[in-house]
């Protein structure tokens, strides 16, 4: 699925709003939070709402600061 729309200005933020068509595949209604994940390349990865899914994020976030010169070096 190809799809674009555009970021506009909503009160004074800026906000996109999702085709149809994407929230289907995203399997998103009104409500439905979304996380957006960094990728590489200068993308974002959108997931919906998923149980624990917060729970599991706080513990991969500590386990970076914790393990961060050592993540470092292995990127390099």
């Amino acid at each position: 699925m190809i799809a674009q729309s555009k970021v506009r200005k909503i009160g004074n933020s800026l906000g996109v709003v999702l085709p149809k068509e994407a929230l289907q595949q995203l399997k998103a209604e009104e409500g439905t939070i979304l996380y957006f994940t960094e990728s590489p390349e200068c993308s974002l990865r959108v997931t919906p709402e998923k149980p624990g899914f917060d729970g599991k994020m706080e513990i991969v976030e500590s386990l970076m600061k914790r393990y961060r010169n050592t993540l470092r070096e292995l990127a390099k």
